[in-house]
């Protein structure tokens, strides 16, 4: 178990957003309020490219956080070890502020699924995922931050809540938290519940990010509002809205405008590195 304690270097409490090739001169030349940018960790993992030259470069200058999105953290078999190693080599060489993961699991057997799939929430989960989160931190050498999922369903199997699951892993590997403020109200949307309760209940002085995205909108067999974490369209109205709350609580944290489909041209999605950048500065030091 490492000290949950934060690493001196982390990102700064301010606005980054999602890094794409498409930005690359945008993000020089006409950056705004963005002081740092996150990447996937399965983009950077090859061997030299103009992809690993490009983010050298933009290291340079703003500071990096790592997402990862493949290792699945809930999976039921062992952590694939030469992922790790690739993932050890990438944080190696680019020194990133922060390294981070998903609350879920996208494996069997030896196939790899390409989601983000949910846990139930039982104590044999618990000391599943709290071991392969001890085994990340010890092979990186550094704390990882976990994010809470976009949820659709709750399993009838689940012992405790979401948030008390959270909460033990923080404590039990002294890992810290990504909490995505879109995947909480996307949640809360599909399984009718209050997201400003969630947020309340969160425990807030692990979050060393925050995550704020777009969703697509649908209707489930009922024709209830079902909404999917797409990542594809500007953050909404009531997510802005609960990222306020979030951070009058919370304080200031570092805040990701997460874009990844159906990219828009950069004076948009710089306008939404903007808003949260006002949210920010409304929020006393």
């Amino acid at each position: 178990m490492l000290d949950a304690t934060p690493c001196p270097d982390r990102l700064p409490n301010a606005t980054g957003v999602g890094y794409k090739a498409e930005y690359f001169t945008a993000l020089q030349d006409d950056p705004g309020p963005v002081d740092w940018i996150e990447v996937h960790a399965e983009n950077y993992m090859g061997d030299g490219g103009r992809p690993l030259a490009q983010l050298r470069h933009l290291a340079e200058r703003f500071a990096v956080s790592v997402h990862g999105v493949g290792l699945s953290i809930g999976g039921e078999g062992p952590l694939d070890r030469e992922h790790l190693r690739r993932l050890k080599h990438l944080l190696g060489w680019l020194g990133p502020s922060s390294f981070s993961e998903h609350l879920a699991w996208s494996t069997h057997d030896t196939g790899f699924l390409n989601d983000l799939l949910p846990l139930p929430y039982t104590g044999a989960t618990l000391a599943r995922v709290a071991d392969h989160i001890d085994e990340v931190q010890d092979v990186l050498g550094r704390r990882m931050l976990l994010e809470n999922p976009s949820t659709y369903l709750s399993f009838e199997a689940s012992e405790m809540t979401e948030i008390d699951f959270l909460r033990e892993l923080v404590t039990r590997t002294g890992c810290g938290l990504l909490l995505d403020v879109n995947n909480v109200f996307v949640s809360a949307t599909n399984q009718q519940t209050d997201p400003t309760s969630y947020i309340d209940a969160f425990p807030l002085d692990a979050v060393g990010e925050i995550h704020l995205g777009g969703h697509s909108e649908d209707a489930d067999d009922q024709g209830q509002p079902l909404l999917i974490d797409s990542h594809d369209a500007a953050v909404v109205d009531p997510v802005w809205a609960l990222y306020a709350h979030t951070v009058a609580r919370a304080g200031r944290r570092p805040t990701l405008i997460e874009w990844d489909s159906d990219l828009p041209p950069w004076p948009v999605l710089r306008a939404e590195a903007e808003r949260a950048a006002a949210v920010l500065a409304g929020v006393p030091a």
